[in-house]
């Protein structure tokens, strides 16, 4: 199966797909991640995905689709994978569609997981994290508190709210999300590979919801 994963930001992409790339036992790939991972390896990609991450601008789609194929490339990609994270808009789903067909295969199935607006932000504006790089727990001050207020459970470290989990910016990550990557669910659609899955219910009942969409495949 080769999955790719559409939501909002907070709508719970992350938890989802790792779970799910346990369940089938196949490679879970965050476009975040990956960039890191190249990076750190010092790939032909991640050399040049630096040299804007440095500057602090956008990497640009020609640079993402390379690291992409990097990765995809690799043989343990050939039992199937899960996307998450990219493409974020039409343009680079096309660019996705050639490099796909260029390796000789194609998405599966797209997920488009539902939630609420006043849900996500709810989610979002919660969220907090730990900075120590060795851990990087995340935390939720209703849905999945610290044991210690704003103190990580497993390493010690005093939890943060992101700039980028703060409501004004929430909003306007959301607004993103409508205007440029909503639409892929249109675009997935008509190729008939959308199935979509009620993402407002706790993570284990959003799981077996999916697991049931999945059910020809997951057995």
């Amino acid at each position: 199966m080769q999955i790719l994963f559409l939501g909002a930001p907070g709508a719970g992409k992350g938890t989802q797909c790792k779970k799910l790339a346990a369940k089938l036992k196949v490679p879970h790939l965050s476009s975040g991640d990956m960039l890191r991972e190249a990076v750190k390896q010092g790939t032909k990609a991640g050399v040049e995905a630096k040299s804007y991450m440095d500057k602090g601008v956008l990497v640009p789609d020609a640079v993402l689709i390379a690291m992409f194929e990097e990765f995809l490339s690799k043989p343990e990609m050939k039992g199937g994978f899960i996307l998450d994270g990219f493409p974020r808009n039409e343009s680079q789903a096309r660019a996705l569609d050639e490099l796909l067909s260029k390796l000789h295969t194609k998405l599966t199935d797209v997920i488009n997981l539902e939630t609420s607006d006043d849900l996500l932000e709810e989610r979002i504006t919660g969220r907090r994290v730990c900075p120590n790089k060795e851990c990087n727990a995340v935390y939720h001050i209703k849905f999945q508190p610290a044991k210690k207020d704003a103190i990580c459970d497993l390493c010690g470290t005093e939890l943060v709210h992101r700039s980028d989990d703060k409501p004004e910016v929430v909003k306007q990550r959301l607004k993103t999300y409508r205007e440029q990557t909503e639409p892929l669910i249109r675009y997935y659609g008509e190729k008939g590979l959308v199935k979509r899955v009620n993402g407002e219910g706790e993570p284990e009942q959003v799981f077996e919801s999916l697991l049931g969409t999945l059910k020809v495949a997951c057995k």
